[in-house]
Protein backbone atom coordinates (compact mmCIF):
# COMPACT_ATOMS: atom_id res chain seq x y z
CA UNK A 1 0.00 0.00 0.00
CA UNK A 2 1.53 3.28 -0.68
CA UNK A 3 2.12 6.26 1.49
CA UNK A 4 -1.14 8.08 -0.39
CA UNK A 5 -3.14 5.12 0.25
CA UNK A 6 -2.83 4.76 3.77
CA UNK A 7 -3.00 8.34 4.67
CA UNK A 8 -6.40 7.80 3.18
CA UNK A 9 -7.04 4.59 5.26
CA UNK A 10 -6.05 5.85 8.26
CA UNK A 11 -8.95 9.38 7.32
CA UNK A 12 -11.70 6.24 6.80
CA UNK A 13 -11.14 4.54 9.43
CA UNK A 14 -12.40 7.82 11.73
CA UNK A 15 -14.67 10.10 10.54
CA UNK A 16 -13.72 12.62 8.01
CA UNK A 17 -12.75 15.69 9.49
CA UNK A 18 -14.90 18.44 8.32
CA UNK A 19 -11.99 20.84 10.11
CA UNK A 20 -9.83 19.84 7.17
CA UNK A 21 -12.11 20.73 4.43
CA UNK A 22 -12.76 17.15 3.08
CA UNK A 23 -16.60 17.28 2.74
CA UNK A 24 -16.63 20.72 1.62
CA UNK A 25 -13.79 20.33 -0.77
CA UNK A 26 -15.06 17.12 -1.82
CA UNK A 27 -18.69 18.98 -2.42
CA UNK A 28 -17.34 21.53 -4.29
CA UNK A 29 -14.86 19.32 -6.85
CA UNK A 30 -17.25 16.49 -7.65
CA UNK A 31 -19.99 18.42 -8.83
CA UNK A 32 -21.32 18.39 -12.51
CA UNK A 33 -20.68 21.32 -13.71
CA UNK A 34 -17.29 21.43 -11.88
CA UNK A 35 -15.93 18.89 -13.21
CA UNK A 36 -17.20 19.66 -16.99
CA UNK A 37 -15.72 22.97 -16.58
CA UNK A 38 -12.36 22.18 -15.17
CA UNK A 39 -12.06 19.70 -18.44
CA UNK A 40 -13.04 22.32 -20.66
CA UNK A 41 -10.30 24.96 -19.29
CA UNK A 42 -7.53 22.25 -19.27
CA UNK A 43 -6.06 23.10 -22.54
CA UNK A 44 -6.52 27.01 -22.31
CA UNK A 45 -8.09 29.89 -21.48
CA UNK A 46 -11.57 30.63 -22.41
CA UNK A 47 -14.25 33.16 -22.53
CA UNK A 48 -17.94 32.66 -20.86
CA UNK A 49 -19.16 31.69 -24.34
CA UNK A 50 -16.69 29.26 -25.94
CA UNK A 51 -17.67 27.85 -22.07
CA UNK A 52 -21.39 27.86 -22.57
CA UNK A 53 -21.46 26.20 -26.22
CA UNK A 54 -18.65 23.23 -24.45
CA UNK A 55 -20.75 22.61 -21.66
CA UNK A 56 -23.93 21.29 -23.33
CA UNK A 57 -26.60 21.79 -20.47
CA UNK A 58 -25.54 24.14 -18.41
CA UNK A 59 -27.06 27.55 -18.24
CA UNK A 60 -25.33 30.80 -17.89
CA UNK A 61 -26.52 31.28 -14.55
CA UNK A 62 -25.13 27.73 -13.56
CA UNK A 63 -21.85 28.20 -15.40
CA UNK A 64 -21.41 31.57 -13.84
CA UNK A 65 -22.14 30.69 -10.64
CA UNK A 66 -19.88 27.67 -10.91
CA UNK A 67 -17.06 30.20 -12.25
CA UNK A 68 -17.46 32.28 -9.23
CA UNK A 69 -16.99 29.70 -6.98
CA UNK A 70 -13.91 27.86 -8.49
CA UNK A 71 -12.34 31.70 -8.51
CA UNK A 72 -13.21 31.62 -4.90
CA UNK A 73 -11.56 28.60 -3.75
CA UNK A 74 -8.30 29.43 -6.16
CA UNK A 75 -8.84 26.81 -8.65
CA UNK A 76 -9.80 29.05 -11.66
CA UNK A 77 -8.71 32.80 -12.43
CA UNK A 78 -10.39 35.33 -14.14
CA UNK A 79 -8.64 37.84 -16.38
CA UNK A 80 -10.34 41.38 -17.36
CA UNK A 81 -8.77 42.71 -20.53
CA UNK A 82 -9.44 46.76 -20.78
CA UNK A 83 -10.80 46.66 -24.54
CA UNK A 84 -13.87 47.59 -25.82
CA UNK A 85 -16.43 45.44 -25.63
CA UNK A 86 -14.78 44.04 -22.31
CA UNK A 87 -13.07 40.82 -22.84
CA UNK A 88 -12.94 38.34 -19.71
CA UNK A 89 -11.56 35.23 -19.86
CA UNK A 90 -11.18 32.51 -17.17
CA UNK A 91 -8.03 29.68 -17.19
CA UNK A 92 -7.10 26.73 -14.33
CA UNK A 93 -4.46 27.94 -11.43
CA UNK A 94 -1.64 25.61 -10.66
CA UNK A 95 -4.16 24.46 -8.30
CA UNK A 96 -6.79 23.53 -10.52
CA UNK A 97 -4.59 21.92 -12.66
CA UNK A 98 -4.10 19.48 -10.15
CA UNK A 99 -7.64 18.48 -10.00
CA UNK A 100 -7.61 16.93 -13.56
CA UNK A 101 -5.04 13.57 -12.15
CA UNK A 102 -8.14 12.54 -10.08
CA UNK A 103 -10.76 13.81 -11.89
CA UNK A 104 -9.23 11.12 -15.02
CA UNK A 105 -9.05 8.71 -12.38
CA UNK A 106 -12.91 8.99 -11.60
CA UNK A 107 -13.41 9.19 -15.31
CA UNK A 108 -11.23 6.17 -16.17
CA UNK A 109 -12.63 3.62 -12.93
CA UNK A 110 -16.26 4.73 -14.48
CA UNK A 111 -15.62 3.88 -18.04
CA UNK A 112 -14.28 0.73 -16.60
CA UNK A 113 -16.81 -0.45 -14.32
CA UNK A 114 -19.99 1.28 -16.05
CA UNK A 115 -21.17 -1.94 -17.58
CA UNK A 116 -21.40 -3.46 -13.84
CA UNK A 117 -22.80 -0.95 -12.63
CA UNK A 118 -25.81 -1.04 -15.58
CA UNK A 119 -25.78 -4.48 -14.82
CA UNK A 120 -26.17 -4.12 -11.31
CA UNK A 121 -29.18 -1.16 -11.37
CA UNK A 122 -31.25 -3.92 -14.10
CA UNK A 123 -30.80 -6.66 -11.49
CA UNK A 124 -31.87 -4.58 -8.51
CA UNK A 125 -35.24 -3.72 -10.34
CA UNK A 126 -35.80 -7.04 -11.90
CA UNK A 127 -35.50 -8.45 -7.87
CA UNK A 128 -37.74 -5.21 -7.12
CA UNK A 129 -40.43 -6.13 -9.67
Amino acid sequence: MTESQQTVEKKMAGQFNAIEGTSQGLELVSGKWTILVVFALKKKARRLSDLQRMIEGISQKMLIQTLRTLEYYGLVARTVYPVVPPKVEYALTPLGFTLLEPLYALCHWTDDHWGEMQAAARQFQEERS
